[in-house]
């Protein structure tokens, strides 16, 4: 008697695992796949060491150390200020477990590559933050103010190198208000678009470039290490923890704000969307994530839901506008 209850007890716990790896198997081919607490992807439409794969590493640290998703993956996806990787997750719908980084500097880029796939293809989540556009110069430059740079364009805009982001992003944009900023027409910007921030440090360094412009957290190494030196900040009011006059204060009437957020493939049930924002609404209010916001000079501009979508409605119409201004689109 004693063997066959053993046998039948042997049979019953083997019968519950089988049951319980049948629900789990049927639990995966249900959501195919896609359930973010599974595995998260975070798509950085741009090279490794830029702004967008900045800000996906830091959410990946975050949603790692609070066992948010037993896995994630960082996915680099360059080209085309981000509309490659844009329309890389607008085909993918229905996918709950991806997320991608976008910005302003996309925004953009939509206008200025006129991209068939735009932010209204996808679906959105959360903006996160602002960042902003810092110009440097290499550390023996003879611009030694802003005043000496806009100069130089009066004199010959097409003499100074100017290196940043892909062409009708912020970097772009920002860049183009200074000159216009200057008195100098907008066609005569001698700009150089790179995928990276890291391309725009090498070229400053190696002598190709005579001024940079891309986001504060890019340059802030070089700038401590005294090999670059900032002009100025493009944000209207002087940044908490950074040491860099704004252009406002130097008497330029320029600002751009850059934000960084995150949207989402289409075709998401509610219950999906839900289940990202939970997943990025405790990002937000991770010790990790408020330290990432003041190492990285950032401001906190978090949103969800329609307040969200009512931001990007404004802000796509807002860089447009600029686009259309400087020429660039």
């Amino acid at each position: 008697m004693t063997g066959r209850l053993i046998l039948r007890l042997t049979a019953a716990v083997l019968g519950v695992v089988i049951v319980g790896a049948g629900l789990a198997d049927a639990h995966t081919k249900a959501s195919g796949g896609k359930d973010p607490r599974d595995k998260l992807q975070l798509m950085a439409p741009a090279d490794p060491g830029g702004g967008w794969d900045t800000v996906a590493r830091e959410i990946q640290s975050s949603v790692d150390a609070h066992g948010l998703s037993r896995a994630t993956e960082v996915l680099n996806v360059p080209g085309a200020g981000g509309t490659i990787g844009l329309s890389r997750l607008a085909n993918q719908s229905g996918k709950g477990n991806k997320l991608m980084m976008s910005g302003a500097v996309m925004t953009g880029s939509i206008q200025t590559t006129d991209s068939a796939t735009t932010l209204d293809d996808v679906t959105p989540i959360a903006r996160l933050a602002d960042d902003y556009e810092v110009v440097v110069v290499p550390k023996d430059s003879p611009f030694r103010t802003v005043e000496d740079l806009m100069s130089a364009w009066r004199n010959d805009p097409r003499s100074v190198a100017v290196g940043g982001g892909s062409a009708g992003g912020t970097d772009h944009l920002f860049a183009g208000m200074l000159l216009r900023a200057a008195g100098v027409d907008t066609s005569e910007l001698n700009y150089i678009a790179y995928a990276g921030g890291g391309e725009v440090v090498t070229g400053l360094l190696d002598g190709g470039l005579d001024v940079g412009v891309s986001s504060y957290a890019e340059f802030a190494g070089q700038i401590e290490a005294g090999k670059l030196r900032a002009l100025g900040v493009s944000s209207k009011r002087p940044l908490e923890g950074v040491d860099i006059p704004t252009f406002v204060e130097q008497g330029v009437d320029a600002s751009l704000a850059n934000w960084r957020g995150v949207v989402a493939p289409p075709g998401l049930s509610d219950a999906q969307r839900a289940e990202l924002e939970k997943i990025v609404t405790t990002v937000h209010g991770s010790a990790q994530w408020q330290d990432a916001v003041e190492r990285n000079g950032w401001k906190d501009t978090f949103q969800t839901g329609e307040q969200f979508r009512s931001f990007l409605e404004s802000e796509t119409a807002r860089i447009k506008r600029i686009s259309e201004e400087l020429g660039l689109s």
